[in-house]
């Protein structure tokens, strides 16, 4: 499949797949979906919580579930379905929390001040005031967008979970609902035949 990691040996690609996988939140991401998030399939508290923000959220909302596959990719999320494994693994995203996992939060997410890129990290008292606070409702997406490439698709060593966006924005059907009544209120009703006869013509020619 497009998420299946380099190597991956199936029926259709028996001496490994070649492709390098994509990566579904950073797709939705980059098309500045209003709301981007991931869970995994075992963690019922985490998955119940994530789907209920995805379903309260107005306009479309993309979940990446991490669900095992008994027949094709046994096994692929065990790491991060063990609990001690887990631990070490899964980067918890919480809004307005410092970006911190492993245990007794000793690791961290930071900006990197040469790069802008997003670096994992030992916290020391030296750096924790520098940890990354999660603000899922920035109205950018850049730093959602940096977050979701920590992933490792290869060895799931590190992968973030929760809600990396959540923001407002009209949407479609509601936009255009509020276009056409301002069409019907400024000339009181439709003008097909107007539209019809009007200036913009063309002629076709055989």
């Amino acid at each position: 499949s497009p998420t299946s990691e380099v190597g991956k040996i199936t029926k259709s690609t028996p001496m490994g797949s070649l492709d390098a996988p994509f990566n579904p939140v950073s797709l939705a991401l980059g098309a500045e979906a209003t709301f981007v998030a991931r869970t995994v399939d075992s963690d019922r508290k985490h998955l119940t919580e994530v789907l209920r923000a995805a379903a309260d959220h107005q306009g479309t909302a993309l979940v990446e579930i991490y669900q095992n596959c008994s027949i094709f990719n046994d096994g692929a999320f065990e790491v991060l379905k063990d609990k001690q494994t887990a631990q070490e693994a899964v980067i918890r995203l919480e809004h307005g929390q410092p970006i911190r996992f492993g245990a007794d939060g000793h690791k961290g997410v930071v900006r990197n001040p040469a790069t802008g890129d997003l670096d994992v990290v030992d916290v020391t008292p030296e750096n924790e005031a520098a940890v990354l606070v999660h603000d899922a409702h920035a109205k950018s997406p850049t730093t959602a967008f940096a977050l979701s490439r920590l992933a490792d698709a290869d060895t799931l060593h590190r992968t973030p979970m929760g809600v990396f966006r959540d923001v407002e924005r009209p949407v479609y059907d509601t936009l255009m609902a509020e276009q056409l009544q301002a069409a019907v209120d400024a000339k009181g009703k439709g003008d097909l035949a107007g539209i019809m006869a009007g200036n913009d013509t063309w002629t076709v020619v055989a």
